[in-house]
């Protein structure tokens, strides 16, 4: 009979192992994390500076065929230069975007309506 509860004794783990295996499991995730959200925020910055060349790219065509500045981004969607308005990827709103006028009337820049800094310190809305 002493056997036997020695045996079903063994067969799993004490609480101080499976402490030990937490921790250990924390301390990684301390120092994995940290590079997954400055990944994530890079990736977005990425799609951002894709976004705004893409519809600047879709002004300047406007602009060559129009000899004019588009009106408004609806304008470049309706006249299908853009197929939609791209989200900001930072705001996660397309309706957050500044048009720049420029010296002829309508929309002559794009810029982003986010705040804050990028990670190389630049601000979005400088972009």
């Amino acid at each position: 009979m002493n056997g036997k509860n020695h045996k079903s004794r063994g067969a799993g783990f004490t609480l101080i192992e499976l402490l030990v295996v937490m921790a250990i499991i924390g301390a990684l995730m301390s120092l994995v994390t940290p590079g997954y959200f400055k990944q994530n925020t890079r990736a977005k910055e990425t799609v951002l500076r894709h976004n705004l060349f893409t519809m600047r790219g879709s002004i300047d065509d406007y602009r060559a065929d129009h000899a004019t500045n588009p009106a408004s981004l609806e304008v470049l969607v309706t006249e299908r230069y853009l197929k939609e308005i791209p989200q900001d990827p930072i705001t996660g709103r397309r309706d957050s975007w500044l048009p720049q006028s420029g010296e002829i009337a309508g929309v002559a820049d794009v810029k982003s309506g986010a705040k804050g800094n990028a990670l190389d310190g630049t601000s979005y809305a400088g972009w």
